[in-house]
């Protein structure tokens, strides 16, 4: 059975009255590159930093690496959105600040990444671009070689071709390492060719989670009369119903895949984000599997709702 890297059951967090995130489970194998996709306020930052062990759970459980979150934390790399960076410091102080501080480091790996971004080791980290910044903290988090990496909004505040780099040479890590990387963006284009796995969190709650492939193999795109709607929403679940008086688009999930339609359906396959936009708009649709817990036999998906 592939290793569950992170392990969610029931987890909830509570400020004071309000909560941030609630019932919520999830299981992420590991070797994957998962986008941790919702709108602002959705409750993505309070997820990672409860998987870092940075937060305790109001309610439920969160296992990362197979221990309570937090007990595996040299293991585990978390680079907040802010991306921290002391601004006094030179790059070299940053490197020699990240071997003090962590029991595992690796030195030649940071500075051989950092010659190849042409970044000097004698500048003051506060006076590099916002992607010389981005690559400093990255460096510091992946020096420590951990087997998992929470990324809070990697490529905020950067330009489009600072994104492109740091995604590129994230990537180029992971391929070499096996690294299981778990990264939060409300922009979705930012993850669509390099992420494997997807969940969704909206309203607090996770509201979709799988391997992306099949995702979007099990869900399409119809498009016909609106008279034929009824017929097909008795037969497949329906994430999205957009209909005028004469037209209907629905967005369905077949799993088990599509049966016989009416020839007047247009079928086409759906995009990553097209499918993330249309479960936002619709926080009563879910795609969650049920989950398998460390040690236990696969079980049966959810019956969707």
């Amino acid at each position: 059975m592939t290793e569950t890297v992170l392990e969610a059951t029931g987890l909830g967090k509570r400020y004071r009255r309000r909560w941030a995130l609630r019932d919520c489970s999830l299981a992420v194998p590991a070797g994957r590159v998962v986008a941790l996709v919702g709108p602002n306020g959705a409750g993505k930052t309070t997820l990672l930093h409860l998987a870092a062990g940075l937060l305790a759970p109001t309610a439920g459980t969160v296992r990362v690496l197979g221990s309570p979150a937090g007990h595996e934390r040299g293991r585990v790399a978390f680079l907040a959105q802010d991306k921290p960076l002391y601004e006094t410091f030179t790059v070299a102080d940053m490197l020699r600040f990240g071997r003090r501080m962590n029991p595992v480091w690796d030195d030649g790996f940071a500075r051989a990444r950092l010659a190849g971004l042409d970044i000097p080791l004698d500048h003051r980290t506060g006076r590099l671009s916002g992607g010389q910044q981005a690559q400093v903290a990255l460096t510091v988090a992946l020096a420590k070689r951990p087997d998992l990496l929470l990324l809070d909004e990697p490529m905020a505040n950067l330009d489009p071709l600072a994104r492109h780099e740091v995604m590129r040479d994230l990537m180029a890590v992971v391929a070499d390492t096996g690294l299981t990387v778990l990264l939060s963006s409300h922009v979705v284009s930012d993850l669509e060719n390099t992420c494997d796995w997807l969940v969704v969190v909206n309203r607090g709650r996770v509201q979709v989670s799988g391997d992306i492939e099949d995702l979007l193999g099990a869900h399409h795109l119809l498009s016909g009369p609106a008279e034929l709607a009824g017929a097909v929403a008795s037969r497949l679940a329906v994430v999205e119903d957009d209909r005028t008086d004469r037209q209907a688009t629905l967005l369905v999930r077949a799993t088990d895949g599509l049966p016989a339609l009416d020839p007047r359906w247009h079928v086409r396959p759906v995009a990553l984000e097209e499918l993330v936009l249309s479960y936002l708009r619709q926080p009563e649709s879910a795609a969650l599997p049920r989950l398998v817990m460390a040690g236990a036999a696969p079980t049966d998906p959810v019956p969707f709702p």
